[in-house]
């Protein structure tokens, strides 16, 4: 409803009648108070700039004399850490030194380094430390027995610190450092012997001393860099310098530092002194600070022309990357599928849908449960999701979708974070591939695999057929003389059941014989499905010896076999491993071809591997005293298709190795010492089982 109208009096200011002038609604400005405005505007107007100027030349002032600070602050914190570094690399290389003397010492011990065998021992490590003046082996009355010098030093000749600290590391049975000292008779400034001193049995037995040339030590050890810059002497504890290197000069005493460098039985100073005089503060300040802030302002103005040009061109190539990233994502053939985290699908590619049969507007906005999910597997997905709700998540996975039509097919999902342009996680991104090629593809292979196994176990039957032949005629032509003689027996009427349960039995022995070698035969070429199941290794060799012993004969060839009790149960199928044993000993068997009789040994042992002790497994080797393996050969031994035989298929050891790793194990060989080739393949042993 609209306010009443007033009336035009009160419109004008009137009231009952009588008007009354209308109060007033702005304050006119007196004189005095615009000029009290005007003079308050013209302070704060030179008040600021001028206030800006001191801070500008207090800044001016500041920053010169802070830099000069920090650079001399940087200097000292650099020379304290080139020479702790120093210092480390002079305690690295004396302790070389020492884990050398002490090797050597312990081989004069144990009588494994004879005195003339010293000097040229020593050589080769007095030319990589030339820190180290000469070694000299004392024996226990104090005579040198051998020296790197060509004129070995007597034990008196050493220097009387020297001689102190012999008897103090013989007192306390450690190497020690004697203070450094001017021996007689040498030309070297000091020396800085180290007495490492041996004992036999708790006997004394003499002592190893090397001498340190101490200007050597800074000469040898110390970089040339930080000589160049810093004077570097060694002093004793009471500061009298021991040996000085001032390469670039003496130092002017502005950036020192002192180290000790602790050493068995002696303390040395390390001392650096920087030949760097302290920082100086720049001249003509305000002049080259004007300059460059002119210049900084100047460039500025160009940045920031700069600066509107690329973002002009940022946001076309922005546009233009991101119609290819789209054509890009319509072209590919791996599915995209990009969710909240709350599982709700935000983007999926043309690919994704044309994979599940399903538009993008009937996805994109939907939450679980998803229409592309199979019901059988409806448990795994649900379990996946609260996953991916908690922040878990699986990086790659295979599991079944189905289309819309309910055709079920096999797919690879690869998950990833998805996160914004400051970092934080907004979901998840996933590549989904179908995989329905390559599991076709995977199970054509492993029936190309069985049947090549299958054709390598009849080869190998073939290649011992004749022998197989041989065998089986002997306990048939036992079966035959002995029922002959049963039944002349008979028909001369002189048979009596207890002469002839002799003559039974063996009948019977010889055919189970012959049964024994066909059931193996016939278990070994079978063509069967791969079944994992409990084994013993010693009843799997025992099931392949008859095959092995056949080829053996064949070649006069000795086999032994080693199966120590107690060995654990392994997993894997009986007739692919005796197909590895098979391989193996054959090739082992047909390399002793050449080798003289007496040594045609083919040995197949198992033993039990506990390294490490969370994953034991069973180790079965066969060894043969053949030709060995070339180096030529050795390269492409388990290639397929690769044979020294001219009649072999190459591919017996890429069999061998193929099924061992489908066991979860590893197939090796190395060479034999006693001639010929070892090789091993080991198997995961049941845990709990022994």
């Amino acid at each position: 409803m609209p306010p009443p109208a007033l009336a035009p009096g009160r419109a004008r200011g009137y009231t009952g009648g009588v008007m009354k002038p209308s109060p007033p609604t702005l304050t006119q400005p007196t004189p005095a108070s615009l000029l009290l405005a005007s003079g308050r505007k013209t302070t704060m107007r030179w008040l600021i700039p001028i206030l800006l100027v001191f801070l500008f030349l207090a800044t001016l002032i500041w920053l010169p004399r802070q830099a000069q600070q920090m650079e001399a602050s940087e200097r000292l914190e650099q020379l304290i850490a080139d020479s702790l570094w120093v210092e480390q690399a002079i305690r690295f290389q004396l302790s070389r030194d020492d884990e050398s003397m002490r090797i050597i010492s312990r081989e004069i011990i144990q009588n494994h380094l004879r005195q003339d065998h010293f000097r040229s021992r020593l050589n080769a490590l007095l030319r990589n430390n030339r820190e180290l003046y000469r070694v000299t082996w004392f024996g226990a009355d104090g005579k040198p027995v051998a020296s790197t010098d060509d004129f070995p030093i007597a034990h008196d000749n050493l220097s009387a610190p020297s001689l102190m600290t012999s008897e103090r590391a013989r007192q306390l049975r450690r190497p020690l450092y004697s203070p450094p000292a001017v021996p007689p008779g040498i030309a070297e400034p000091s020396l800085m012997d180290y007495h490492v001193p041996m004992f036999r049995d708790g006997h004394y037995i003499g002592s190893l001393v090397a001498s340190y040339a101490v200007s050597r030590i800074l000469s040898e050890m110390v970089p040339w860099w930080f000589a160049q810059d810093n004077e570097i002497s060694l002093t004793d504890t009471d500061d009298n310098v021991v040996a000085r290197r001032t390469a670039g000069g003496p130092g002017l005493n502005v950036y020192t530092h002192r180290r000790e460098l602790e050493l068995p039985g002696l303390t040395l100073v390390l001392h650096t002194n920087s030949t760097k005089s302290a920082p100086k503060l720049l001249p003509n300040l305000l002049a080259g600070s004007v300059i460059v802030l002119s210049l900084g302002l100047l460039w500025s103005l160009w940045a920031l022309w700069r600066d509107i040009n690329r973002r002009t061109k940022a946001e076309g190539a922005l546009l233009n990357e991101a119609t290819f990233r789209a054509a890009m994502e319509n072209s590919l053939i791996t599915g995209m599928r990009a969710r909240d985290l709350q599982g709700r699908i935000t983007y999926v590619n043309p690919a994704f849908c044309k994979m599940v049969g399903i538009p993008a507007e009937e996805l994109v906005g939907k939450i679980p449960p998803m229409p592309y999910w199979a019901p059988e597997a409806m448990d795994e997905y649900q379990e996946r999701f609260s996953n991916v709700l908690a922040g878990r998540i699986t990086p790659q996975f295979e599991t079944i979708f189905q289309r819309k039509d309910g055709e079920r097919f096999p797919v690879l999902i690869f998950e990833a974070p998805l996160l914004d342009q400051n970092g934080k996680q907004t979901g998840w991104m996933g590549s989904i591939l179908d995989v329905s090629e390559r599991k076709r593809a995977e199970d054509l292979n492993r029936k190309q695999e069985e049947k090549l196994q299958a054709s390598a176990r009849l080869a190998s039957m073939g290649e011992i057929a004749s022998t197989l032949a041989h065998e089986l005629n002997q306990p048939l032509a036992a079966i035959s003389s002995f029922t002959t003689g049963a039944l002349n027996m008979m028909q001369q009427g002189t048979a009596d059941p207890r002469t002839l349960q002799p003559a039974l039995e063996k009948i019977h022995a010889q055919a189970q014989r012959a049964g024994h070698v066909i059931r193996s035969v016939h278990q070994f070429v079978k063509k069967r499905e791969p079944a994992r199941q409990r084994l013993q290794i010693g009843d799997l060799i025992d099931n392949i010896t008859p095959l092995v012993e056949l080829q053996a004969q064949q070649f006069l060839v000795v086999l032994q076999t080693h199966i120590p009790p107690g060995l654990p149960p392994i997993l894997g199928d009986q007739v692919l491993l005796e197909q590895v044993i098979l391989n193996l000993t054959r090739n082992g068997i047909q390399a002793m071809t050449d080798t003289p009789p007496e040594r045609r040994i083919l040995r197949i042992a198992a033993e039990l591997d506990r390294s490490p002790p969370s994953a034991e497994s069973v180790v079965v080797s066969v060894t043969d005293q053949g030709h060995g393996i070339p180096e030529d050969v050795a390269a492409r031994l388990f290639s397929p298709f690769f044979s020294t035989k001219a009649e072999g298929m190459g591919m017996g050891l890429n069999i061998c190795r193929t099924t061992i790793e489908f066991h979860g194990g590893t197939l090796t060989y190395t060479n034999n010492p006693a001639g010929g080739t070892i090789f091993r393949f080991s198997l995961p042993a049941q845990s709990g089982a022994h």
